[in-house]
């Protein structure tokens, strides 16, 4: 189900801005122009972009007093709000100064969305606790919200399919948020895909929220016999997304291939922390996405 996109005015967030004649006009210099570009145009749903974000500080702009977060709303034709990618910059702004330019990448994952066509990206720079939006250089589309992009939506029947084969638990949604799904792995889990015969690019995006280990899982991800990647998942939430080339010799010439998920420890919640949870699954990592797209 959609929902508009809601937009809200603060005393604070009005500061500096004047009506007339019904039209909105903002009187307040701006502190800083937001950019946006995306590594791909025309995007299958579920599949991963790399956006690289960009905030040209005015030379001008005065210091600012507080950590703001970054707003980027994606819109659809009738302007329904679909998704956010809301985040803290990795550069604080407290730490921006005039005539800086801050750029960053990060890699998102399209959800699954009843929507296909073109979606409009807006940005912006507001205050977490109060709501207040700072006024920027671009197309203002109404209460500091600007127009940097577009994107258009594809059918998920693009991508290669990967099946949740053996040693996965059941799917799960966060509760505020219907289109965040995710699932947990057992000590091993398997992963199933039919051979694209090509190139690949393998995405795992997980991680390990925390509360129950207090020391890092050591995971090993393979293909057949190959170890294609190991790393550390420490608790505490931190997402990370690994990216593991695979070229088609290591796929092989089969018409199906399996990718296993291994870690070293894992945790029933019940028996760890009794007192925080009764929930007597046996869990390894939590996993949001593994996708594989073509090279």
């Amino acid at each position: 189900m959609k929902f508009r996109a809601m937009r809200y005015f603060t005393a604070a967030a009005l500061m500096g801005v004047s009506v007339a004649c019904g039209q909105r006009e903002e009187t307040t210099p701006p502190v800083a122009t937001p950019g946006f570009k995306t590594n791909l145009t025309r995007v299958p749903q579920g599949s991963p972009i790399d956006v690289a974000y960009r905030f040209a500080v005015a030379p001008d702009a005065p210091a600012f007093t507080k950590d703001y977060r970054v707003m980027v709303h994606v819109l659809d034709s009738d302007e329904e709000l679909m998704w956010t990618d809301d985040h803290d910059p990795p550069t604080p702004t407290r730490q921006w100064k005039p005539g800086q330019v801050i750029e960053y990448t990060r890699t998102i994952f399209i959800p699954i969305y009843p929507y296909l066509g073109m979606a409009t990206i807006e940005m912006g720079l507001y205050a977490a606790e109060s709501g207040e939006r700072l006024p920027l250089a671009g197309e203002d589309t109404g209460q500091r919200a600007y127009r940097v992009g577009g994107l258009e939506l594809l059918p998920q029947t693009d991508n290669i399919f990967v099946i949740f084969k053996d040693g996965w638990h059941s799917p799960e949604t966060a509760e505020n948020n219907p289109i965040m799904e995710w699932q947990w792995t057992k000590r091993d889990a398997v992963l199933s895909m039919r051979n694209p015969k090509h190139d690949v690019l393998f995405y795992l995006h997980a991680d390990q929220p925390g509360g129950f280990l207090t020391e890092p899982q050591h995971v090993t991800v393979t293909l057949g016999p190959q170890k294609i990647d190991d790393f550390e998942l420490q608790p505490g939430g931190n997402e990370v997304i690994r990216k593991v080339p695979l070229t088609a010799a290591q796929l092989g010439p089969g018409d199906t291939t399996e990718i296993v998920i291994h870690v070293d420890k894992t945790f029933v919640p019940s028996a760890v922390a009794p007192d925080k949870s009764k929930d007597p699954r046996d869990l390894g990592i939590r996993v949001y996405h593994a996708f594989v797209q073509p090279r």
